[in-house]
């Protein structure tokens, strides 16, 4: 599982990116994760905006460096705003990324980011097993907002979604999954408390708008986030007796992440 010095560098040099520019990342996610997204983006360094208020993200997105759109709290202005903002970020060269949060639990949902996907082609799709399969029209066997399958199940699937629309598509579990274009890095690490956290998916998401407003390599971008999730949940789990401390502590080691936990941490799957 050792990694390559290049991709050590680039990595470290992402995430002094995101420190140095603080890039304003907007954020049209579900309220049960705000709190916790906006303080993981702060913590590694980012600038996190929160709303969904069509009137109000026009300006915000001018402003922006990428959108993340997170379907988790689908009402009427979510999505009224999801797609103002969308058409924005695509008029303006802007990195999108897409949390499709239950695909396949409902004909409501799974419609919804067929769509998003169609019209304004997101940079990076970020969702587990399941909900990627049922975007690529798959039986996924979604658990609500869990899975009950394995990344490797979703390898096809990633692959058509990337054919179809472009994307670099980011399946997360046990061991993510990236792939884009000719492309494909799988990620170890992390913690088997994480899954116990509710929204670290979601924050797994954020982090990545954070990483394609740095770099728009997104299949790299895409890496880079997986990578820091794994190494902070990682660093998290080794001070935390519990989730509810995991929690905290993943805050803390995002801020402390250092280049030599990057080098020392950093578990590739060959």
């Amino acid at each position: 599982m050792s990694a390559p010095d290049k991709l050590i560098r680039t990595i470290w040099k992402d995430i002094c990116e995101v420190r140095i520019q603080a890039p304003l990342i907007v954020n049209i996610t579900n309220y049960v994760v705000t709190n916790n997204t906006a303080n993981s983006l702060l913590a590694l360094g980012a600038s996190p905006a929160m709303n969904h208020v069509a009137e109000d993200l026009p300006g915000l997105v001018d402003l922006a460096g990428a959108l993340v759109v997170n379907i988790g709290t689908l009402a009427d202005d979510y999505v009224e705003g999801m797609h103002v903002a969308m058409a924005q970020a695509n008029d303006m060269g802007m990195p999108v990324v897409l949390d499709p949060v239950a695909a396949g639990v409902n004909a409501f949902r799974t419609d919804i980011c067929m769509e998003f996907l169609e019209k304004y082609h997101p940079d990076i799709v970020r969702g587990n097993a399941s909900e990627i399969m049922a975007l690529a029209g798959q039986d996924g066997r979604p658990k609500g907002v869990d899975t009950s399958m394995d990344v490797d199940e979703a390898k096809g699937a990633a692959k058509a979604l990337n054919e179809r629309y472009g994307c670099t598509v980011l399946v997360s579990g046990e061991t993510d999954l990236v792939v884009g274009g000719n492309r494909e890095m799988r990620l170890a690490g992390g913690s088997d408390m994480m899954p116990r956290v509710t929204g670290l998916g979601c924050t797994c998401t954020a982090l990545a708008g954070a990483f394609a407003a740095v770099r728009h390599d997104y299949f790299q971008a895409a890496v880079d986030t997986a990578a820091v999730m794994n190494i902070a949940g990682e660093m998290a789990a080794e001070q935390s007796p519990g989730p509810g401390s995991l929690q905290m502590h993943l805050q803390d080691a995002l801020y402390l992440l250092d280049e030599e936990a990057v080098r020392t941490r950093l578990k590739v799957v060959e």
